[in-house]
């Protein structure tokens, strides 16, 4: 298995960067990971991940819910739930945002199809791009929805797309700044990108450190703060306009850093833990345990 190790940061290229964390895989292999930040820039990075010809092992897993759309325990149910109500406020969002009621949306990183099902059935010219072939065949089973691998990005049309959706993808690609160009390229002169990640600035995450469930390792490469967000965006001509909260994702993810600390989850602290990390993002969007920011050319 071939590793990857930084010695300067994939976002801004800074040498300046140290391990600030050791978290351990939870969800596959159990294996432990150091974590790095890059003091320039503030972005986190997992090191000594499998390089994108070795990483797929570490995504089979019955719990590994965007690939398997699996309902086994009452977390993977509420999530089903969640996601209902979310898919709807997301299509909202990109309606408000671009201003139009249908238009050409790609959206990378599919997973199972629910989103891009929503969007064909409002209307849009939607494609879909998901690199597990697993769950392009449950997208195929479930919605009817077909879904290219997502090495077809590089074949898409420059300047066509109204509306791109990253839901949670960005920090599972491994070649960033080619990718982040790419999405610029075909992105429309006045179309919208909307990229949703976990935020390791929020209050939860300070709550539960190592244990924190969205760090996700190996799966996840990279870790957001805002400021490192818009820096990166910056780098390749696009800026921020908006930042979004997900009110949802304090609860879903404390819940499981709750489990992965404790051994099992504590139901009444992880909400609690939830409910005082969106007290603090009321005040401060950029502070929620994911942001959607929206970002334009």
């Amino acid at each position: 298995m071939n590793r990857i190790h930084y010695t300067f940061c994939p976002a801004c290229n800074s040498g300046a960067i140290s391990n600030v964390l050791q978290v351990k895989d939870h969800t596959v292999s159990g294996e432990t990971f150091d974590i790095a930040e890059c003091s320039s820039c503030s972005f986190r990075f997992t090191q000594d991940v499998p390089d994108a010809g070795s990483i797929a092992p570490y995504y089979k897993s019955e719990d590994y819910i965007s690939h398997t759309n699996t309902v086994t325990g009452l977390i993977n149910r509420l999530y089903h739930f969640v996601r209902t109500r979310t898919i709807v406020q997301k299509r909202k969002l990109i309606e408000r945002s671009t201003g139009i009621k249908a238009g050409r949306l790609l959206d990378v990183g599919s997973g199972t199809g629910a989103f891009l099902n929503e969007m064909k059935q409002h209307g849009w010219e939607a494609t879909g791009l998901e690199p597990d072939a697993d769950a392009r065949s449950v997208a195929k089973r479930v919605y009817d929805v077909v879904l290219a691998d997502t090495d077809q990005l590089y074949q898409l049309p420059e300047d066509h797309f109204d509306s791109i959706t990253m839901w949670h993808v960005l920090e599972h690609v491994h070649d960033l700044a080619k990718y982040v160009q790419q999405i610029k390229n075909v992105l429309h002169t006045n179309g919208k990108l909307f990229i949703a990640v976990p935020n390791y600035t929020a209050l939860d995450a300070a709550i539960y450190k190592e244990y924190w469930a969205a760090y996700d390792v190996p799966r996840h490469l990279y870790h957001f703060s805002p400021r490192s967000m818009e820096l990166l965006m910056k780098k390749h001509g696009l800026k921020v306009l908006q930042y979004k909260p997900m009110w949802y994702d304090s609860f879903y993810v404390s819940l499981l850093s709750s489990k992965y600390k404790k051994g099992k989850t504590n139901w009444l602290a992880a909400c609690w833990n939830g409910f005082r990390s969106n007290l603090v993002a009321m005040s401060d969007k950029k502070k929620c345990s994911s942001v959607i920011y929206v970002i334009g050319k």
